[in-house]
């Protein structure tokens, strides 16, 4: 590892002890904002500093072992020479960890998400295919114990989605599903095509990271706020009862509908949770407009216009379009075991950052 890249690391380890240092003071603990953003800065370095501390006793063994090569003793030298080639994998390894921590930190992925999945072309097939991939996240999110709330869906007859809006709170869940954002095609036969021909269909997913009020700043009087009867199966209060909000905001023209809650004030809590996200992914998206081409390139922008992925079930497959990724393991994919797909996806786009720094550097 070059001067530069130790000398980086060395300043974070002393920048964390002093936030340590600064973390035990009253007067920070007293004051929560700043006790709160402290603390936050804290951890963010935390996972930087204890690899980096790894890396220096890592370090220490192999230039120790290095020093045994010079023994006049021959046995002493084989095992130092044995133990330094075992020891040189492990040090790449966690060199090249060190370097992705060193990346500037997406500041949204330790977010929570709001996640919508929408059906598009295919009417009643690609409402069941959203269903599907509703089970998917959801099952995923339980293997990674995380926690979903239900924030709105439109089901139909059939047992399909025409729509359905999650949050999904946990451990860096943006980082995690922040590239599932496009179209999701699916090609099988229906349950309903007698000719076994097969059918293509489309779901679009969006993934927002939830906003704090701190983020995105609501005015009442940008707000319209209409109340009307629930619609939809089941429920005594449906369709007798002005308990559904819809929530227009003036300036963007979005606008949020929610009643799945029996009270009006729920449903325009979770109304309210939708609109600052969606505000903040219009703020992410014009930050999104200012990274590399060739970034964007290999992981999309995000639109939903992009088709990201296509789930194909004749041939028990999915694949990736972004990075050339196939997996014939599609079962256990709309299982929840969602690791296959999202590690490699993860991997391309941090090795295409490093790519980026590295070009960064060479330029000056």
């Amino acid at each position: 590892m070059d001067a530069l890249l130790i000398s980086r690391l060395e300043n974070l380890v002393r920048k964390h002890g002093e936030i340590a240092g600064q973390l035990a003071q009253p007067e920070v603990v007293a004051d929560q904002a700043r006790f709160r953003d402290l603390s936050r800065a804290y951890a963010d370095l935390t996972e930087t500093v204890q690899a980096f501390l790894r890396f220096k006793k890592l370090l220490a063994d192999y230039e120790g072992a290095r020093e045994m090569t010079r023994e006049a003793d021959p046995e002493l030298s084989t095992l130092g020479a044995e133990e330094a080639k075992a020891l040189e994998p492990r040090l790449e390894s966690m060199e090249r960890e060190l370097k992705l921590l060193l990346l500037p930190a997406d500041p949204l992925d330790r977010r929570n998400v709001i996640l919508e999945i929408r059906a598009g072309a295919g009417g009643d097939e690609a409402a069941l295919f959203a269903a599907d991939l509703y089970r998917m996240y959801s099952r995923y999110a339980e293997r990674s114990r995380w926690k979903v709330e239900l924030l709105e869906e439109s089901p139909t007859g059939l047992g399909g989605l025409k729509e359905v809006i999650l949050s999904i709170a946990g451990e860096k869940v943006y980082s995690r599903l922040k590239f599932e954002g496009g179209v999701h095609r699916v090609q099988r036969v229906p349950a309903t095509e007698a000719s076994g021909r097969i059918h293509t269909s489309a779901v679009t997913v969006a993934v927002l990271p939830e906003a704090e009020e701190i983020d995105v700043r609501i005015e009442e009087k940008d707000l319209r706020i209409d109340r009307f009867c629930s619609s939809g199966p089941g429920g005594q209060s449906v369709n007798t009862t002005y308990s559904a909000i819809r929530v227009t905001h003036l300036p963007t023209g979005l606008v949020v509908s929610c009643q799945d809650e029996k009270s009006q004030i729920k449903n325009k809590a979770k109304a309210l949770k939708i609109l600052r996200s969606r505000l903040l992914q219009l703020e992410e998206e014009k930050r999104m407009a200012e990274l590399s081409t060739t970034r964007k390139a290999m992981v999309g922008s995000g639109d939903r216009s992009e088709k990201i992925r296509t789930y194909n079930f004749s041939q028990n497959r999915i694949t990736d379009h972004r990075i050339g990724l196939t997996i014939h393991r599609l079962g256990d994919i709309l299982d929840g075991d969602m690791g296959m797909l999202l590690d490699p996806l993860v991997e391309s786009f941090q090795a295409q950052r490093l790519e980026e720094e590295f070009a960064k550097v060479v330029a000056g």
